[in-house]
């Protein structure tokens, strides 16, 4: 790699060429060094780990070239994934680094307040050895074993890939503790761990891009402290602790305020129900909607518009998203029926 300080692409392809003429000259034939590619702009991580636009003509550039940085690996979450493939966009593409830094806050702010799609947050890693043969202890591994005593049919087997994500847990639990099936974690509304994530799957990544840009201290006070990261959004979990040893009571679903007899609304809420109740309807269409266009794109993609959908990879996001939606429809299906019938 040779950095020429010329102005433009044209002038950096021109000497690359010279050079490589050149230099092709002081080689025993028929040994010949070959112009390649210009990059412009170049963001150098440190060695091998760099992102930038492939030119091979001065008109337009051929792609955005990553080497050794998350946006190739598979051993990260889709986020890190589409998160570091944006902001490099933003940086290298739109040349609005204000732009990325924003975006990252907005990720890490929606990550944090529980707005990030499941799908987005799984991993995936192939169960390649027994359980003694690994030296030490797994999440993946340890998953495995949990789903076999669970529900042995369903089991992951040696060679297979298996998807987890990480569940919140006192702070003293081990990472490879909290792995658990997304299926399972969305059918028992399980707290996500996002701290974890944020911590051990986005801050290095982010940080190793934004260092050379904001500086290395600025580049971590500002992606990973401020206001951005203090509003933070927990689930309730249907199982563990002390969830089957308490009721929960309904609540007013237009102010939230405890209910003490069966119903939707409370007595200060009664006179706008209607309106309450037509909420809830838009957002159940909205839901309705979501369901049938994931729907369909899964028949599409077994290749029937007339047959339900038998499709259960644990590699395909619309997967998990489709089984959050239909979730979501059946929860604020139990919701609208305690309005009843209208009266109205």
């Amino acid at each position: 790699m040779c950095k020429f300080g010329v102005e433009s692409v044209e002038e950096a392809m021109k000497l690359g060429q010279e050079a490589a003429e050149f230099i092709s000259e002081k080689f025993v034939k028929p040994i010949k060094l070959e112009f390649e590619k210009v990059y412009f702009p170049y963001l150098l991580i440190n060695k091998k780990r760099y992102a930038g636009l492939y030119w091979t003509n001065p008109i337009k550039y051929d792609k955005m070239d990553c080497k050794g940085i998350e946006t190739v690996r598979r051993d990260n979450s889709p986020l890190v994934a589409n998160l570091i493939n944006m902001c490099l966009q933003m940086i290298l593409i739109d040349r609005d680094p204000d732009g990325a830094t924003e975006y990252a806050k907005q990720t890490i702010s929606d990550l944090l307040c529980n707005r990030i799609d499941i799908s987005q947050l799984v991993i995936t890693k192939e169960l390649s050895k027994t359980d003694d043969e690994y030296v030490g202890k797994q999440a993946h591994v340890e998953l495995a074993n949990r789903i076999k005593k669970r529900d042995p049919g369903s089991a992951p087997q040696l060679g297979d890939r298996v998807p987890y994500v990480i569940i919140a847990a006192s702070k003293k639990t081990p990472a490879f503790m909290k792995s658990e099936d997304p299926i399972y974690v969305l059918e028992n509304n399980i707290p996500i761990d996002t701290s974890y994530y944020l911590d051990n799957q986005l801050s290095k990544p982010l940080l190793r891009i934004f260092e050379p840009i904001l500086g290395e201290k600025k580049a971590e006070s500002v992606l990973l402290r401020g206001d951005h990261t203090r509003t933070k959004t927990f689930v309730t979990s249907k199982v563990g602790g002390l969830s089957a040893f308490t009721k929960k009571r309904e609540t007013c679903i237009g102010c939230r305020a405890v209910l003490d007899r069966e119903g939707a609304v409370c007595n200060y809420c009664k006179s706008r129900e209607s309106q309450i109740y037509q909420k809830e309807i838009s957002h159940l269409n909205v839901l309705e909607e979501k369901f049938s266009r994931l729907w369909t794109q899964c028949q599409r993609c077994q290749g029937s518009l007339h047959e339900d959908v038998l499709c259960t990879s644990r590699d395909c996001p619309i997967f998990y998203m489709r089984k959050k939606v239909q979730k979501d429809l059946e929860d604020h299906g139990k919701l609208i029926a305690r309005f009843g019938d209208p009266e109205w």
